[in-house]
């Protein structure tokens, strides 16, 4: 008998067919003898609708609030598949976060996990029932409801999983597993039948959305083999861990999309020390995130800087700028909202050429212009107009032959 977290996303449990459906396959696991500790999202759009309903009242909800308002999503589907696994003889019981330990800082809407006490959830599965635990949420010292931000189910699994020292974590979805790229943008993409932690989080925090990169970073950390696959097909899925063999690390394993950029341009910033931090520094304080930064030449002791926000986070972001673009005495605050990104991602990158240069001729063949990069050891991201974002999915897929079960390598030529 093993201990096994799974979790399923809100289209696995979309409505009462769904959740019957989920129910059915719990049940048959544990028949097969494993414990189970069972995540669940909020049902399909559920989340999105609470948002709207929020924004019929006020246009600017209080965040502790809308964090109570939205917690309610994953309790109804959690108890939901507690009574369907009760109908077919199931001994269950639903936890919320705060009940299953989950205690977390006080950043309401993004809420970070600060400590796991699983003491409950050891009680009910000593009690030999199924734990069925609300997702992407927490409780504060204060007691106060949070969310752990979009995707945070995913991340409330794998954490659980490493508190209760769980064998594996399963993650079920309206896909079958990690592709290449996405299959809707690319149908010669392939499904990988594993991927490492490294590959998978960089994929996943430039755009792939199969997997919350919160989720892999603490799969990473306390080594949870993390397996994706679907909720409705009775197929294999993929594996993401830290074993993956030598010829894996040999080509480019993925290609990520993200239409949630928007880019920043400060004009005519002075260029002299601490300029950066006075900017940066209150964009961090208001919990914004910044991605690619670029900073021109100085000329006259005047330089721009340029940066990119998620799209969501623009309104907040500009006026914060704007006010310290004033403070500082920089020019205009000029903000472009309709970019995307396309990247690449392998490991192959750590040791050899050739990968860069590829991908811009490309693109450039394809008539795609290129307006910021940035890299990791492992990732080469464009920033690129949003109507061209498809467009350069398919021609990176094509030219890094992705379709193929094993793709060449770079020739001593491209090199």
């Amino acid at each position: 008998m093993s201990l096994v977290v799974q979790k399923y996303g809100g289209t696995s449990v979309g409505d009462a067919g769904k959740i019957k459906n989920v129910a059915s396959r719990i049940a048959k696991r544990r028949a097969q003898g494993d414990d189970l500790v069972v995540v669940v999202s909020a049902m399909g759009k559920s989340t999105d609708q609470l948002i709207s309903l929020a924004r019929e009242i006020s246009e600017q909800p209080a965040a502790r609030e809308l964090d109570v308002l939205l917690s309610t999503g994953e309790i109804v589907s959690s108890t939901l598949m507690v009574m369907a696994l009760h109908e077919m003889g199931v001994e269950a019981i639903s936890l919320s976060g705060a009940q299953a330990g989950f205690r977390t800082d006080a950043v309401h809407g993004k809420a970070r996990i600060l400590a796991i006490d699983p003491k409950r959830v050891h009680q009910e599965l000593e009690q030999g029932r199924v734990v069925i635990v609300a997702g992407f949420q927490g409780i504060t010292e204060e007691m106060d409801i949070t969310t752990l931000g979009r995707g945070g189910s995913d991340t409330t699994a794998v954490a659980m999983a490493a508190a209760l020292e769980a064998k594996t974590c399963e993650i079920y979805t309206d896909v079958d597993g990690i592709y290449t790229t996405d299959p809707r943008v690319e149908p010669k993409a392939r499904k990988l039948d594993e991927i490492s932690y490294e590959e998978m989080l960089e994929l996943a925090s430039v755009g792939a959305k199969i997997m919350h990169p919160r989720a892999v970073e603490v799969g990473a950390v306390y080594d949870i083999p993390i397996l994706v696959a679907s909720s409705f097909k009775e197929v294999p899925g993929t594996l993401i861990h830290g074993g993956v063999g030598m010829e894996q690390f040999k080509k480019v394993r993925g290609i990520a999309q993200d239409l949630d950029v928007a880019k920043l341009t400060v004009r005519g910033v002075p260029d002299r020390p601490g300029i950066a931090a006075s900017i940066f520094e209150p964009l961090a304080e208001a919990h914004l995130s910044v991605d690619t930064i670029v900073q021109n030449a100085s000329a006259e002791q005047l330089t721009d800087l340029t940066f990119t926000v998620s799209r969501s986070d623009l309104p907040k972001s500009l006026p914060i700028v704007e006010g310290v673009a004033k403070e500082i005495g920089a020019g205009e605050v000029v903000a472009d909202d309709r970019l995307g990104k396309v990247s690449i991602v392998g490991t192959g990158m750590q040791s050899a050429p050739g990968y860069a240069s590829r991908m811009f001729r490309a693109l450039y063949d394809a008539g795609i212009n290129i307006e910021m990069i940035s890299t990791s050891e492992i990732r080469i991201t464009c920033i690129i107009h949003e109507s061209r974002v498809e467009d350069a999915v398919r021609t990176l897929h094509q030219a890094f032959e992705l379709e193929r079960a094993e793709p060449s390598e770079l020739s001593a030529a491209e090199e």
